[in-house]
């Protein structure tokens, strides 16, 4: 799945599809001008709706409304532990400043959990995460998590990693693997408001008795029609697609 994962990236890549048109277009310019042409109006037409962001906000909204934000305060105490999902730390080659963490776009993944912690100081922090890259070195993302959470003062005694995973569903599976996790107590799911709807349905089919905690929201409730970004609007495009993309491969491979 990992694999398959990296090999149909391309299909969450909008810019990909704008010169695999111009691609084309180019190669028939020749033998068919007149298609030549339409294609390369197509890829031209396409490129510039990329940027208009009400479109990846109502998806990335469709996604991010199915389970709604919650505050630290109104979750309750009967919960054991939150897991965190990885995904926002920098990949290892960046982390270079000493005593520095280096967070990407994801980066409430890690900083919403501190003030969770506050209001229920009792939770166990599980963090899941192994490395992402298809060509990884250096250190895991669970230990770039581990100098991230030790850093901000949480006890290594409250502090659960499992490095090995480099899909969600691994996240599920390898975390129930690790010493004293009892997956069927009480759980927070802490990841991305538009990643959470895959998260929950595979930690669901793997036998965790979790509860969302979504963050990192990203569409707000309503997109002026006036916003324009071509390289937000694209960036938004590859969260949604790729999360619709992930959604259906897991639904056919049984995971979710």
């Amino acid at each position: 799945m990992f694999l398959a994962a990296k090999l149909l990236s391309f299909l969450t890549q909008p810019l990909a599809w704008v010169a695999a048109l111009l691609l084309v277009g180019l190669l028939l310019i020749n033998a068919r001008p007149r298609w030549a042409k339409r294609l390369c109006a197509i890829a031209l037409g396409l490129l510039m709706l990329l940027g208009w962001e009400p479109l990846p906000d109502a998806v990335l909204r469709s996604l991010e409304t199915q389970y709604p934000a919650v505050t630290p305060n109104t979750t309750g105490s009967t919960y054991v532990g939150v897991i965190v999902l990885g995904g926002a730390l920098e990949p290892a080659y960046v982390w270079t400043a000493p005593q520095q963490s280096a967070l990407n776009s994801a980066a409430e993944r890690m900083t919403e959990v501190i003030p969770l912690l506050r209001q229920q100081p009792q939770l166990t922090v599980l963090f899941t995460g192994g490395e992402g890259e298809l060509f990884a070195n250096g250190l895991s993302e669970a230990e770039r998590a581990s100098r991230f959470f030790l850093g901000q003062g949480l006890p290594s005694s409250q502090l659960l990693l499992e490095s090995a995973s480099r899909t969600t569903y691994e996240n599920a599976v390898l975390s129930r693997q690790l010493p004293g996790v009892d997956a069927t107590q009480p759980w927070l799911l802490l990841t991305s408001a538009f990643h959470m709807p895959r998260a929950m349905a595979a930690f669901r089919r793997a036998g965790w008795n979790v509860s969302a905690y979504p963050v990192d929201f990203r569409s707000g409730v309503s997109t002026p029609w006036s916003q324009y970004s071509m390289d937000q609007g694209v960036a938004k495009w590859r969260l949604a697609l790729h999360e619709l993309l992930g959604q259906l491969a897991y639904r056919l491979a049984g995971r979710a």
